[in-house]
């Protein structure tokens, strides 16, 4: 197995926001989140970026974004993860570059990224409410509590492959 190196991992929200998009029924929890102590916050941190997250928001309500979920907007990377349509019990995602919503292709060798740390645990908690909720109402009643996101060792598969 090749393992490539990767950076410290250690995330945070620095902002949520409720998107209602024009169509008037599509609508997205954002949680905008920094990785941070990564040399280039510039890449990895809002307040670094030069991207201003009133901007972003009024990009993607004209994007054509479409569904009931929530957004996980990096300064380098977003991703737009909704619930259904073709089977509401699911949960669908797409990736874009940031500065300008191009798509993003997340293939790497082979296989699909499907989060990083901070997206897997908003995720985790984003499902658990819409499991719990009875109504779309409900499930948007709330944004779920991400906290600091943190690797205790971001290098431990390659650790294990190297021995």
């Amino acid at each position: 197995m090749d393992v490539k190196p990767s950076q410290p991992y250690a995330s945070q929200v620095c902002e949520t926001r409720m998107l209602e998009m024009p169509d008037g029924k599509s609508v997205f929890k954002v949680y905008f989140i920094d990785i941070i102590g990564r040399d280039k916050p510039e890449r990895y941190e809002w307040e670094a970026s030069g991207l201003s997250i009133d901007d972003f928001l009024e990009r993607v309500k004209g994007s054509g974004a479409e569904g009931v979920g929530f957004i996980t907007a990096f300064p380098h990377i977003t991703k737009i993860f909704v619930f259904g349509p073709g089977a509401e019990t699911n949960l669908y995602t797409n990736a874009y570059k940031t500065p300008d919503l191009s798509p993003l292709d997340l293939t790497y060798s082979g296989s699909t990224e499907v989060a990083c740390a901070a997206e897997m645990s908003i995720g985790a908690a984003e499902f658990e409410l819409w499991l719990a909720a009875d109504s779309v109402q409900e499930y948007l009643a709330q944004f779920v509590d991400a906290g600091r996101t943190a690797f205790k060792n971001h290098a431990k598969l390659l650790a294990y492959c190297s021995d």
